[in-house]
């Protein structure tokens, strides 16, 4: 992602996530902060996720060395951040980045608690006076489905309710469905205090767009683009992986799949339901189709990239130009940006 494509789209708010075992002495040479810290400076707002992955080991234990040494991590980013960012989530998403024993036996809150206690000392000791930072709780995942909805994610909301220093938390909807996203609000926002607002740091239609993976591409467009009738759909997503194809071609392939075109606008119902509850503090969304996203592309492959604000691996990219806006996406991204969040847009 650059500064030019987000001056593209208007927007004024930049949100990333910093992987703790990236940080080393100085914080601010860890990519994702640095690139936040840069854009502060260019008066964007910023938000930043403290990013714990123990997917594959338990979590340290309070008063452990491995605590220690996390919350050594910890300091290090508040130290490059606290005062500069304008919101600090703790936890990127816990209930996907810990194993399940953590979740089951209550070591998952009792971390997260920990490191909340600590960030929230740290700030009143080097600013007593305030600080422009917020704070919330990390996302929840999965809320849709309600064996997922269990004795740690309400300690995790009983937490941040009883916290004063937590303005709130925050939530993840992938769903497969848009009426899938309001089981998330039903169930985070009564948990919340009538002063705590919510995030919604990334939220998308991914599973609904997996479904679909193995549908053949409709005959308009195989015929159109004299490809076999019986072509999956992951298959054109890989071949435009590895030979972009032009623009209108990809906003063909999406135009006449019914499972895409019925939904082109979710984005921008679903923030403008997000902002009709009153407490959606900030809503961000992935600006582009990255690296990770196109390898080794198949039909069990999460397809992200086509929620992505701009098709830049997909799409032939106009020589020294800014990437093809993706179908349907970009335009109400942009239409979606407030008055006094707007940026204006980079003449090319």
């Amino acid at each position: 992602m650059t500064f030019d494509e987000l001056s593209d789209l208007t927007t004024g708010w930049l949100r990333g996530f910093v992987p703790m075992p990236e940080v080393k002495a100085d914080a601010t040479q860890q990519r994702a902060v640095k690139k936040l810290l840069d854009a502060r400076k260019q008066g964007y707002r910023t938000v930043l996720s403290l990013k714990f992955p123990y997917n594959n080991r338990a979590l340290p234990r309070p008063d452990s060395p491995d605590m220690t040494a996390e919350l050594d991590r910890v300091d290090r980013v508040l130290h490059a951040v606290l005062d500069t960012v304008d919101v600090l989530a703790i936890g990127n998403e816990p209930f996907i980045e810990s194993v399940q024993q953590d979740r089951d036996s209550g070591a998952l809150n009792a971390f997260y608690e920990e490191v909340a206690a600590h960030v929230i000392a740290y700030r009143k000791k080097h600013f007593p006076k305030g600080c422009r930072t917020h704070l919330y709780m990390g996302a929840l995942n999965f809320l849709d489905q309600p064996d997922k909805r269990t004795k740690a994610t309400d300690r995790w909301l009983a937490y941040a309710r009883a916290t004063p220093e937590i303005e709130g938390a925050y939530i993840h909807p992938h769903v497969d469905g848009p009426e899938k996203v309001q089981a998330y609000l039903d169930y985070t926002l009564p948990r919340l205090r009538k002063d705590q607002k919510f995030l919604v740091t990334e939220f998308s239609l991914v599973r609904l767009w997996k479904q679909h993976l193995t549908d053949t591409v409709p005959a308009e467009y195989a015929s159109r683009y004299h490809l076999a009738p019986d072509t999956p759909v992951w298959q054109v997503i890989k071949d435009a992986l590895a030979h972009p194809v032009p623009a209108k071609q990809w906003q063909d392939f999406l135009a006449m799949s019914p499972w895409f075109e019925n939904h082109k606008h979710f984005l921008r119902n679903q923030v403008q339901k997000f902002r009709d509850t009153g407490q959606l503090a900030v809503a961000t969304y992935g600006v582009t189709q990255a690296a990770a996203m196109a390898q080794d592309f198949g039909p069990q492959k999460d397809p992200w990239l086509l929620n992505s604000l701009y098709a830049n691996r997909t799409v032939e990219r106009p020589e020294g130009g800014l990437p093809a806006h993706n179908y349907g996406f970009f335009d109400d991204f942009r239409a979606l940006q407030r008055p006094q969040d707007r940026r204006p847009v980079k003449k090319s």
